[in-house]
């Protein structure tokens, strides 16, 4: 009965995964971009003769992986590039210790000098106003960390966005979530006020490098910047 009930689930699988493979056919064959809608669950059910339950959870699929928007009385619509589903697959290698911290820092380390290094190449006067707003909002809440947190984040994918390459802003944004559990060890491991602003000065170094259009300034500075949160790390027993 067992290996019955398994073959049947195996089964149901493989006709969510297929139609998961169609649908995304679809959307490139007809060209689909943010916002277009896709064919309905019914139509989708007839043209590849499979159930509706089927389109649905291949539907349900799709959303998960932020591909597909899916809303209560509407058609299925193609979604705009989201890094959530990297995101929790970046999370979920750290906490089953497929991946380390400190990789991930090398991996960023490598990826936001580069981007540093476009964006000042790259920035418009409105990115360079959004990066320095955010590096002298750091300073200015540096006794309330979780804001100082909060502008620290945007302050990274202001400047991925600034070097015009939606990859990068992909790729940064994705390891938001480990960062936020990261970012407060980092933080508490410089205990005086005089470590702490010194971690901020370097945003805002950068930001007047970028906002210069000096390019391998802020290669530097940005290099310095994660060199200085993997020691931070360290000496907290993390990376």
């Amino acid at each position: 009965m067992s290996t019955a009930i398994s073959a049947k689930h195996s089964d149901a699988a493989s006709l969510v995964s297929n139609t998961i493979g169609e649908i995304t056919r679809h959307i490139r064959a007809h060209e689909l971009g943010p916002g277009d809608r896709l064919p309905s669950e019914a139509a989708l059910s007839r043209q590849l003769s499979v159930s509706r339950t089927v389109v649905r959870e291949a539907f349900s699929s799709l959303a998960a992986m932020r591909l597909i928007d899916l809303r209560a009385g509407r058609r299925a619509t193609v979604a705009e590039l989201d890094y959530g589903a990297m995101s929790l697959v970046i999370e979920h290698g750290v906490h089953t210790e497929q991946i380390t911290v400190q990789q991930i820092y090398d991996v960023r380390r490598t990826i936001e000098t580069r981007t540093a290094m476009l964006a000042a190449l790259r920035r418009t006067a409105d990115e360079v106003e959004r990066i320095r707003m955010h590096a002298l909002a750091m300073r200015e809440n540096f006794q309330r960390p979780e804001q100082v947190m909060e502008h620290d984040l945007a302050f990274h994918l202001e400047i991925a966005k600034a070097a015009k390459n939606p990859v990068f802003s992909l790729i940064v944004g994705a390891f938001e979530r480990v960062s936020r559990q990261t970012w407060p060890i980092g933080w508490r491991s410089r205990p005086s006020d005089a470590e702490q602003l010194e971690m901020i000065q370097i945003h805002i170094e950068l930001a007047e490098a970028i906002e210069t259009g000096d390019p391998q300034s802020a290669r530097d500075l940005m290099a310095r910047h994660f060199d200085e949160s993997v020691k931070a790390l360290l000496a907290a027993g993390i990376a």
